[in-house]
């Protein structure tokens, strides 16, 4: 039901989203939009290897979006291309298939299990993690 979506504790992940802002200098910035709702992010990053080890996002979206940007902006620092890759798969999969929820630093995620029954919202509540994921590829890719 709608109160399991924005249950008290997600409002307030949504609420406390860490890392606003931007960076003065990035590696790489990635800018992902929900042509269905507006919701927007753009992510900025700094990365040592594939690694990220500063980060910073403007976030520009509903509840869900903001708490996704949440749990990425609280656990992003010293995560691997690979990890993130890892988590915006699963992230995608718990979503659009009831999968899992991802495990390890992201996996406050689950308190998101319930938008699957939403698909309307699926978009705006994955940008966080599809412009991470972008935005350090970019970065990885630029260094290589």
């Amino acid at each position: 039901m709608i109160d399991d979506l924005y249950s008290a504790k997600l409002l307030r992940l949504a609420a406390e989203t860490p890392r606003i802002g931007r960076l003065a200098d990035p590696d790489a910035t990635s800018e992902k939009v929900s042509k269905l709702c507006g919701s927007r992010v753009v992510v900025d990053v700094k990365v040592d290897g594939d690694r990220v080890t500063d980060f910073a996002q403007d976030v520009k979206a509903c509840a869900l979006g903001q708490a996704a940007a949440s749990v990425l902006g609280a656990h992003v620092v010293g995560a691997s291309l690979a990890e993130l890759e890892d988590a915006r798969d699963r992230f995608k999969a718990m979503l659009k298939a009831g999968g899992p929820a991802p495990e390890g630093r992201f996996s406050d995620l689950a308190l998101l299990a319930p938008v699957k029954d939403y698909p309307a919202r699926h978009t705006s509540t994955l940008l966080a993690f599809e412009a991470a994921a972008e935005a350090v590829r970019n970065a990885v890719a630029r260094r290589t």
